[in-house]
């Protein structure tokens, strides 16, 4: 059912979000979907809906996350009667591969299938001895930030975790990924489509297996989530689980960061501060990132950067730890309809020098995977938007007479 809403800023949809589960996380043809499943989920449903032993629930997510194989008849540690079983009351059921190109850069990215109406991106971007990859946990963005394409999109629903963690299985399958022996994936983070704070339960279940031997072995520091800053699920992200955080800042004053991120008007930067610190000393040695896109003339001022820094240190002090906020600045990458621009190189190489003066560490986010519009802010996805914000956008681009390709 559509949702007629009006969808000015949409964080009434953010509730509504956190709530919600997909029609197809459930079963496929009434059998249970095994990549829903986290180690501790799978052992009690092996145990209460199998009567089998837990440790094998554990040779099943072995061959599954690490060998890649999802008919139960080719698992053939198990015998044969385990095997019926399970091919009678559960099913591997991964997202659909649409297609996939690789961008000039070696960036790969995948459109994925969730379901007959709506589709996802995900993206994987080689680096020098390393392999990250950007996940989705949402179909579309009820969030609304006024500089990123997904947001254009609208929102449908959140992701299943069989969704989120097919993502992975899919990547690291392609990639020829072997946990603890060739490793292709060593990083995920949480940035694709989506707010994945307002996909909780869901979210923190797939990054539980991104994170366990039997999945994908990634350290805790190696998974990093990414919020525009839900501010109570911060600190219930600090209580039931141990990954990375990074925060999308964009602005250091209220007013210009409720105009590009329109969630701080609920949670403005002191109380996302705040969070960021409680969340930073829950352990020793514990640092935070905060995102910032470069935008022409709007926030890339000398006073943008001060500002920046003030708050920056203030964070450091509270933590009582050097270098425990860290900046990423992201050049603005265009998208068809946007009103904003990138910095020019000189305009972004004298932001990062006023917050390298000050001491801080401020790397610039190289653009990745732009020829195949996989880069940061700029993946869309295909969503039957419960919003009207998509329906809007497009009439924006006919009276602009811009022709978008998605």
């Amino acid at each position: 059912m559509n949702d007629t809403r009006a969808p000015a800023i949409d964080i009434a949809l953010v509730g509504d979000a956190v709530a919600r589960e997909p029609a197809t996380a459930a079963s496929t043809a009434g059998r249970t979907n095994i990549f829903d499943f986290d180690r501790a989920a799978l052992e009690r449903f092996f145990e209460e809906e199998l009567g089998e032993k837990k440790f094998r629930a554990q040779q099943v997510m072995k061959w599954i996350h690490h060998r890649y194989v999802t008919d139960f008849g080719d698992m053939t540690d198990l015998g044969k009667v385990l095997r019926a079983k399970l091919e009678e009351h559960a099913v591997v059921h991964a997202p659909q591969l649409i297609f996939d190109k690789e961008s000039t850069d070696g960036t790969h990215k995948w459109l994925l299938g969730m379901d007959p109406k709506n589709a996802i991106e995900t993206v994987y971007i080689p680096d020098k001895g390393r392999g990250t990859l950007c996940v989705s946990s949402q179909v579309g963005c009820a969030l609304n930030c006024t500089f990123c394409s997904t947001a254009t999109q609208g929102f449908n629903r959140n992701l299943s975790t069989a969704e989120i963690i097919g993502q992975v299985w899919i990547a690291a399958r392609h990639l020829g990924n072997v946990p603890h022996q060739q490793r292709r994936l060593t990083n995920v983070v949480m940035m694709g489509m989506g707010e994945p704070l307002a996909n909780f339960d869901n979210v923190v279940r797939a990054m539980s297996i991104m994170r366990d031997d039997l999945g994908y072995g990634l350290a805790n520091k190696r998974v990093t989530l990414s919020t525009a800053g839900m501010v109570p699920m911060i600190d219930r992200l600090a209580a039931e689980s141990d990954v990375s955080l990074a925060v999308s800042l964009h602005a250091p004053f209220d007013e210009l960061r409720s105009e590009l991120v329109p969630l701080n008007r609920k949670y403005p930067i002191a109380e996302l501060m705040d969070a960021c610190v409680r969340y930073a000393t829950r352990k020793k040695g514990e640092s935070v990132t905060f995102e910032y896109t470069l935008m022409k003339d709007v926030n890339d001022q000398p006073e943008h950067a001060r500002a920046l820094v003030k708050l920056m240190r203030e964070f450091d002090r509270r933590v009582q730890m050097k270098d425990a906020a860290k900046v990423n600045l992201i050049p603005f990458n265009p998208f068809p309809g946007t009103r904003f621009e990138r910095p020019g190189d000189e305009a972004i190489r004298a932001f990062q020098k006023q917050l390298n003066n000050a001491g801080m560490i401020a790397p610039v986010r190289r653009t990745r995977g732009d020829d195949i519009d996989a880069a940061c802010g700029q993946l869309k996805g295909q969503v039957m938007d419960r919003t009207r914000r998509q329906a809007e956008h497009r009439k924006r681009l006919q009276q602009d007479g811009v022709f978008d390709a998605a």
